[in-house]
């Protein structure tokens, strides 16, 4: 018997996937539930599982975009299984960039000189790092005189015998529908960006003294996107209309807040989503926080993981960003910057004091978030991350942190 496999539905609104990664080889025996190929949506990428065993027949190639529904393979039922034990698997490539030595023909420098240079020209060009061959002698029988040499100039768009490859490769899908929405949020949004500095001394003081006891109690570390999630969702509350968005010529605004979190993942950026945020304590928060970064780490983020969300959260510190100027996710209104904590001085009470800062910076659809609300939201913000035991942990720090 031929088993025709088809393409799943990922999700709504996926009408077509593209074909990432063949994880075996056309002819091959195939167990059943065996990952077969690795295969992208414009919203994360999924493994395809062999439906029966079998002998298994390719019917599209690598890089192929294939809609939801149509057949990628045949698997033969009745064949044996090989004797030998398990199905063999491909491995996966590598994808190695296309670097070609620069040819001859375009990378040698054009001859000039016919005839030699005089000692003093050779001297001259040697300290300049260029060949008399180089140089356009208006001596005797083509002589490059000393004159000559003084007046040469090294041409900066001349190859001088480094490699000047160039390589090509197909985006996948899901860095092609990044590419878009990012577009999209520029074009179609009334972007705006507000900035502002967070004193993290409060913070770095709580993590120092609590960290290893309450990695030792709940198995994850105290990091800073819980501080930092709590704070937008206290602030998400003062100012609902950054947890808002629009549809048609409605304003749609939410109660609760699914907080979107950027991720790179080996695929790119990827924003997973961590839903009811109001509802979690930090415990809940680094705890869905790990969750989501190991599953987009290792390509197993689902599209469900990845839909909806009201307001997005990204960290560019971790790269070692000062500043930026997030882009909206739309059809969200508002993006939360953070960044890399550097020690500043900074007045305390009349004096100069060195203090680990952090710059913020929140970006919003000016459409339907005014800048008293903005600025407003981006205080509130930083008073809840500079004074975090009264605001966020009720004066209560065990309590807060489930010691």
């Amino acid at each position: 018997m031929i088993l025709e496999m088809k393409v799943p539905s990922p999700g709504e609104s996926i009408t077509e996937v593209e074909i990432a990664t063949w994880l075996v080889e056309d002819g091959d025996y195939v167990e059943k539930d065996q990952a077969i190929a690795e295969v992208d949506s414009d919203k994360a990428t999924l493994e395809l599982p062999a439906e029966v065993s079998g002998t298994i027949t390719l019917k599209a190639e690598e890089g192929d975009a294939v809609a939801v529904g149509a057949v990628v393979c045949l698997i033969d039922t009745s064949a044996a299984k090989p004797e030998g034990g398990d199905a063999p698997k491909k491995e996966k490539k590598e994808e190695m960039p296309k670097v070609e030595a620069a040819k001859a023909s375009t990378s040698e420098e054009k001859t000039y000189a016919t005839g030699s240079a005089s000692p003093a020209a050779k001297k001259i060009l040697a300290e300049k790092g260029m060949e008399a061959s180089a140089v356009k002698g208006t001596g005797k029988d083509g002589r490059v005189t000393k004159e000559d040499a003084v007046k040469a100039v090294p041409s900066m768009g001349t190859p001088t015998g480094g490699s000047r490859g160039t390589s090509r490769s197909k985006m996948s899908m899901l860095r092609r529908k990044v590419a878009e929405r990012l577009v999209e949020a520029k074009n179609t949004t009334a972007m705006l960006t507000t900035f502002n500095e967070v004193d993290m001394s409060p913070i770095f003081a709580l993590r120092s003294e609590y960290k290893e006891t309450f990695k030792d109690k709940h198995g994850v570390g105290l990091g800073f996107m819980s501080f930092f999630t709590l704070a937008v969702v206290r602030a998400l509350k003062m100012y609902p209309a950054v947890n808002s968005m629009i549809d048609g010529k409605e304003m749609l605004s939410y109660d609760f807040c699914d907080i979107s979190i950027a991720v790179s993942g080996p695929k790119g950026l990827m924003v997973p989503v961590i839903r009811n945020a109001e509802n979690l304590s930090f415990r809940g928060v680094e705890s869905e926080v790990k969750r989501l970064a190991l599953r987009a780490r290792d390509g197993q983020i689902t599209v469900d993981e990845m839909t909806g969300g009201t307001f997005t959260i990204t960290n560019g510190g971790v790269f070692g960003s000062m500043l930026s100027t997030p882009i909206i996710n739309p059809p969200q209104s508002g993006i939360l910057g953070m960044h890399n904590i550097v020690e500043r001085p900074v007045a305390v009470d009349g004096k100069v004091e060195i203090r680990p800062i952090m710059y913020v910076a929140l970006s919003y659809d000016h459409r339907i978030i005014d800048g008293k609300e903005s600025v407003g939201f981006l205080v509130a913000v930083k008073e809840a991350l500079e004074n975090p035991v009264e605001i966020l942990m009720n004066n209560d720090i065990k309590k807060a942190l489930e010691l």
